[in-house]
């Protein structure tokens, strides 16, 4: 990658500059004050080894080329495995909304087009509750049911 006398890459004086015509298939045009302080718009080697940001998604040092029964899947969580720049996640019209347009993401709950997903623990007929428990002692209930 071409580099000028301060060090920055082309792509990253031009992004800075609002050129953004050579983006990688992966970027968005991000709104200036979302460019600052993301992180490196090159590739980086997270904790556990693994390149994030070349496109190449098989990596031996990845715990999905090494997984077991014995793997635990919290090492594969966390912002070290999602590039500051590069991530498909990006193109998501929810993602281009704020990210491109400055669009605040919309409050509320979790509705699902056609079905009411809480309505077992909030329904004094299914689960025998009065129905107007605080929601977090319906969880607990429902996810001491959904563990026996």
């Amino acid at each position: 990658m071409d580099r000028n006398e301060k060090g920055k890459s082309t792509q990253d004086n031009k992004a800075i500059n609002g050129d953004q015509s050579e983006l990688d298939p992966f970027e968005i045009n991000f709104l200036p004050q979302f460019l600052e302080g993301r992180g490196p718009r090159e590739p980086f080697v997270n904790s556990q080894g693994v390149v994030i940001g070349d496109h190449i998604y098989q990596s031996e040092n990845s715990p999905l080329e090494q997984w077991s029964k014995e793997t635990d899947p919290v090492v594969m969580a966390g912002d070290e495995w999602v590039h500051p720049f590069k991530d498909v996640g990006f193109h998501t019209a929810e993602n281009r909304d704020i990210f491109e347009e400055g669009i605040p993401p919309q409050s509320g709950i979790f509705m699902h087009p056609d079905k009411d997903v809480a309505y077992p623990a909030y329904n004094s007929e299914v689960d025998g509750s009065a129905g107007d428990e605080a929601p977090a002692k319906a969880a607990v209930k429902t996810n001491k049911a959904g563990k026996d």
